[in-house]
């Protein structure tokens, strides 16, 4: 099963992301935005990081998820390639790896500036898949 795809929007990106659960499906919509800022096979997982969010619904959850990874790169510099997203209800906890951006060694990619709500979809149904919109 493919991760994820890349979804054409007029002045977004979009990213439909599959897994066997919705867990999955979460920790390949963070592999997919970290691919869409640089290039995520390039990251070593050197430093690791436990977040721990909670939200009224599944889609407000992914939100916030990417949400979240997005304020890490912007304001810790930090970028991830590894993920381990657990979900009980609408807790999430996930162990994230990944080291310090390297002009260096990351490609530069797209900015992503935000995490949008339009096209949002967490589908729990078999094909299990998360549908996000990044404002770029």
């Amino acid at each position: 099963m493919k991760h994820y795809e890349l979804l054409e929007h007029t002045a977004d990106v979009g990213v439909k992301a599959y897994g066997n659960t919705v867990a999955e499906a979460f920790e390949h919509a963070a592999e997919a935005m970290f691919d869409i800022i640089t290039d995520k096979s390039k990251i070593k997982p050197v430093g690791e990081y436990t977040i721990q969010l909670e939200a009224p619904d599944l889609e407000q959850l992914l939100v916030d998820w990417l949400s979240q990874l997005l304020f890490l790169n912007g304001v810790k510099n930090l970028v991830f390639g590894k993920f381990k997203v657990s979900l009980e209800g609408n807790l999430l906890t996930a162990q994230v790896f990944g080291e310090e951006y390297d002009t260096r060694k990351h490609k530069m990619g797209m900015e992503i500036k935000a995490v949008t709500y339009h096209m949002l979809v967490v589908s729990e149904k078999k094909p299990v898949y998360v549908q996000v919109l990044f404002d770029i």
